[in-house]
């Protein structure tokens, strides 16, 4: 482990140049992500549990727009900024119900969770594993959890689309 961070922080050097960035704390991440779905491959073999043999298209708009929500939230909303906390400093307010953050600088590890946390386009691919994951090993219950922010997400719309023909009007 100690020879893959001196790796790291050699190949940052050379590859960032004037730019320090956060090799190893990538490499902690992309290892967590690889550890995290492998694991849950495995439980599910163990369990007898399969991914469905036909994905519907409206399974990948239903997937898509929760993970669009879920991602958006853990990311973005206030609420949930204590969870970004211990990998962010706050910036400032960002309009409806969002914050701008930037992640810490003091360690790799948490300047790349950081940067992870902060971007709703990044934490796409681990939400989406997370409901793909629940549609194997609790399909109902994720399902359910994808079209209560499915819902969210269509709820916002409709609520910024409101304001924003309440400012055309007036």
């Amino acid at each position: 482990m100690r020879g893959g961070l001196r790796w790291a922080k050699r190949q940052a050097a050379e590859y960032g140049g004037d730019d320090d960035r956060p090799l190893g704390g990538y490499l902690a991440a992309i290892g967590t992500y690889l550890a995290v779905t492998g694991s849950t491959a495995v439980a599910s073999r163990l369990a007898g549990r399969r991914p469905s043999e036909s994905v519907k298209p409206w399974d990948v708009v239903l997937l898509g727009v929760a993970t669009h929500k879920m991602s958006r939230i853990l990311a973005k909303d206030a609420v949930t900024s204590p969870l970004r906390a211990p990998f962010t400093h706050y910036e400032e307010s960002a309009g409806d119900a969002e914050l701008m953050e930037s992640p810490r600088q003091d360690s790799s590890v948490r300047h790349a969770i950081g940067e992870l946390v902060t971007c709703p386009f990044c934490l796409d691919q681990w939400v989406a594993s997370g409901f793909a994951a629940g549609t194997v090993l609790a399909p109902r219950s994720t399902r359910l959890a994808m079209l209560v922010f499915a819902a969210t997400a269509v709820s916002d719309a409709l609520q910024l689309g409101y304001a924003g023909l309440q400012k055309l009007a007036s």
